[in-house]
């Protein structure tokens, strides 16, 4: 395991794929709006869904990094680390 993070090409990779899966869902919530004879409420969801999910798809592809470990913490004391100033024994 390393506490690398992934490359910024996977990363886009990532969103991309996020980004398509939402917009084909507003795809299909558009098309069921127009063609199905539902009740209101059954198409004012596909409506909703097909007004909403662009506006969630693009937030979602615009926040990198989002899911992946937070970068380790560098700013606490180390115990293994070398003291700046040694006392020398006998000086």
């Amino acid at each position: 395991m390393t506490d690398a993070q992934p490359s910024l090409s996977d990363d886009i990779k990532r969103r991309e794929i996020s980004y398509l899966i939402k917009m084909g869902i507003r795809l299909i919530c558009l098309i069921l709006a127009v063609a199905v004879p539902a009740p209101w409420p059954i198409r004012g969801l596909f409506v909703a869904g097909a007004v909403l999910l662009p506006y969630l798809a693009v937030v979602g592809a615009n926040q990198r990094g989002q899911g992946l470990p937070p970068p380790m913490d560098m700013t606490g004391s180390n115990q293994n680390e070398i003291p700046r100033h040694r006392r020398e024994i006998g000086s």
